[in-house]
């Protein structure tokens, strides 16, 4: 029963926050937009902020899925890396573009570091040293360079695609810059 309310809950804000958005919702206007009380609301959870944490955690858990796929489709480390920069640069605007205001959740858990966008950025540099340690196992990516390094660089040109903070300033490029950066990145990989 606590588990379907939750769920309620929860559904019922992520409307509400798409219609209204996150900084200008309250949670007394949670409350009346479902029919609860606040006090109702807050025996589930204990701020707006761990409700827009679930809404914030199912998001990127779609585009953390998407990539994840999307990598493990991949026959070569090069293949995974194209593949990684492509569906992070296409799950992250269609985010933007279908729902801006679920989008602006994305852009205050990252400005605030929330559990949901660290355990994101955890998991996306986590695939990124496997994939540089799978493409060194078997050949295809050089091995001078400190393993730790090269997959930190490659993060960091990730970046500007995988952060919401950054990406609403690069989608201009878009298009265009995760086939480029994968290329370049795979070019300096070379042994």
């Amino acid at each position: 029963m606590d588990h379907s309310v939750r769920n309620q809950i929860v559904d019922a804000a992520t409307e509400h926050f798409s219609l209204y958005g996150y900084e200008k919702t309250t949670v007394s206007d949670l409350a009346k937009a479902i029919g609860f009380s606040k006090a109702y609301i807050y025996k589930f959870f204990d701020s707006k902020q761990a409700i827009g944490e679930v809404i914030c955690c199912n998001c990127l858990d779609q585009m953390r899925l998407a990539v994840d796929e999307a990598v493990a489709g991949a026959e070569s480390a090069s293949e995974q890396l194209r593949r990684l920069f492509g569906t992070l640069a296409e799950a992250g605007t269609r985010l933007f573009f279908q729902d801006r205001k679920l989008y602006a959740i994305a852009v205050v858990a990252c400005e605030e570091k929330w559990p949901s966008a660290r355990a994101y950025e955890t998991h996306m540099q986590q695939l990124v040293l496997k994939i540089v340690r799978d493409g060194r196992e078997s050949g295809e990516f050089e091995r001078k360079t400190p393993l730790d390094e090269t997959a930190h660089a490659i993060y960091l040109v990730m970046k500007p695609y995988l952060d919401p903070l950054q990406l609403q300033h690069n989608l201009d490029f878009v298009q265009v810059a995760p086939a480029q950066l994968s290329n370049l990145i795979l070019r300096s990989l070379a042994p």
